[in-house]
């Protein structure tokens, strides 16, 4: 077997992970980088504000010297980690302090605009190019009796935001690795809990295409692929079942069929060729129609079945008076009845009892039944056919009195072509059919038939009907 699925699985684990790497480096990216920044410029923003408007007031108003203005901005360019510059409202310079690796503050600053910023209240840039990197710029007015007289400027380096970013970004990789490495897993389970399985199912189904059916799906697991693989066995070995049950069917109908053709061939060869002399003819001619009629009722019997494996579900349903039809069967074996001096007693749980079945496959039931009993029964004895009703249901006994079924082949009387070794010596022609078509015909209806017997003793048949609704 190629391992196409593994592979494509395979694939997309490393294209899975590159497109998560992609994703993280440029759109992560970005959308780190615009808050970061606009959250760095507010903190930046808030601090200027609050240093033009609390502190630096007092210096127009002559409250607070040039040395302490100075002492305050070098406060907070070593807290902000940058240049903080003092001008007037023309920009030239007052005081200023720089953090390390920031030039030095110009006299007087060119172009000088205060509203440069507009209503981003920062500016990005070299601020003209004072600055060799990139620095965030915000500007902040310091009023002083309702006068701007001057103004405070903090430029800090993007290097901080970076690093700041970088920092962050250093940690979406790790989680984003982690993830990576987790979903890893994801990928054992796939192939130890699907490619796997998958794989001895799909050998199985080889297997069973070429004929073996004895191969066997090791079933480990209670999930879906478990259930598969035991769906698989107990069909294999249904099949099988099926194999061995047709090959033992074609058997039993060529034997079947074998049989009586050879007297047929063997007696008609005799009496053309003069062997079986003519005041005998008759006597052998009559076998010869034992035999025909053998093979009549093997050749309806098989339809019958046939009937039932392909239209099972195909009934004629209608409504109509069981035990009339009892009498009717019933009539039909008097002349066996009289040559055996066998009586049938009707045991009838009401004068009419209206049932909802298909009329000629219970009729098939019921004379299949009475032929069966009648066959078994000894001379002198009783047949009795009883119905009654419970509930819904409607339950119809067929008893005889006669050799009974041993324990060891209750099991079997039901298969097609059994006989039992009780049976072999009375019942000449029988096809070992009857009850198999029984069976077939009740369960068709959603019903039960059920067999007691005991040996030497009696058999007792009962299957259950539907009463028709009124």
């Amino acid at each position: 077997m190629k391992s196409t699925l593994y592979l494509k699985f395979i694939i997309i684990y490393l294209i899975f992970g590159f497109l998560s790497i992609f994703t993280a480096a440029t759109l992560t990216a970005g959308l780190i980088s615009e808050p970061l920044e606009k959250s760095a410029a507010s903190d930046l923003y808030l601090e200027a504000n609050m240093m033009a408007s609390d502190y630096l007031p007092g210096y127009f108003s002559e409250q607070a010297t040039l040395n302490n203005v100075h002492m305050q901005l070098s406060g907070i360019k070593t807290h902000l980690n940058a240049s903080v510059w003092f001008v007037d409202r023309g920009g030239k310079m007052i005081t200023s302090a720089q953090s390390e690796g920031f030039p030095s503050a110009p006299y007087d600053i060119e172009n000088f605009n205060p509203a440069e910023t507009g209503s981003k209240k920062y500016l990005i840039g070299d601020y003209h190019d004072y600055f060799e990197d990139d620095v965030m710029t915000v500007i902040a007015p310091v009023v002083q009796e309702y006068s701007t007289q001057g103004y405070l400027l903090i430029h800090k380096s993007l290097a901080d935001l970076e690093q700041t970013q970088h920092i962050l970004m250093r940690a979406v990789y790790i989680t984003l690795f982690v993830i990576y490495l987790l979903s890893f897993v994801i990928l054992l389970a796939f192939h130890f809990f699907i490619y796997r399985p998958l794989r001895r199912i799909t050998e199985a189904a080889k297997q069973y295409a070429s004929g073996n059916l004895d191969y066997e799906i090791p079933v480990n697991t209670e999930d879906e692929m478990g259930y598969l693989s035991a769906s698989l066995n107990y069909m294999s070995s249904h099949l099988k079942d099926m194999e061995d049950y047709q090959k033992k069917f074609i058997a039993n109908v060529s034997h079947d069929f074998r049989s009586p053709l050879t007297s047929i061939k063997g007696y008609i060869e005799a009496i053309a060729d003069g062997t079986i002399p003519t005041e005998l003819q008759e006597k052998y001619l009559k076998i010869i129609l034992f035999e025909t009629e053998r093979l009549t009722d093997l050749t309806q019997d098989l339809l019958t079945l046939n009937e039932f494996d392909t239209q099972n579900l195909l009934l004629n349903k209608e409504a109509f008076d069981i035990h009339e039809m009892i009498k009717s069967v019933a009539e039909s074996f008097e002349g066996s009845c009289t040559q055996k001096k066998i009586s049938i007693e009707l045991i009838f749980a009401t004068k009419h009892l209206v049932v909802s079945a298909d009329r000629r496959k219970i009729q098939q039931v019921l004379y299949n039944l009475l032929d069966n009993a009648i066959k078994f029964s000894d001379a002198d004895s009783i047949i009795t056919i009883e119905t009654t009703e419970r509930g819904d249901k409607v339950y119809i006994s067929v008893k005889d009195y006669g050799i009974g079924i041993p324990r060891n082949a209750l099991n079997k009387i039901w298969e097609r072509f059994y006989k039992s070794d009780l049976s072999r010596g009375k019942d000449k022609k029988g096809t070992g059919l009857g009850l198999a078509i029984v069976k077939e015909a009740i369960q068709a209806h959603g019903e039960n038939v059920n067999v007691v017997s005991t040996e030497g003793v009696g058999t007792e048949f009962i299957f259950s009907l539907t009463k028709a609704s009124v």
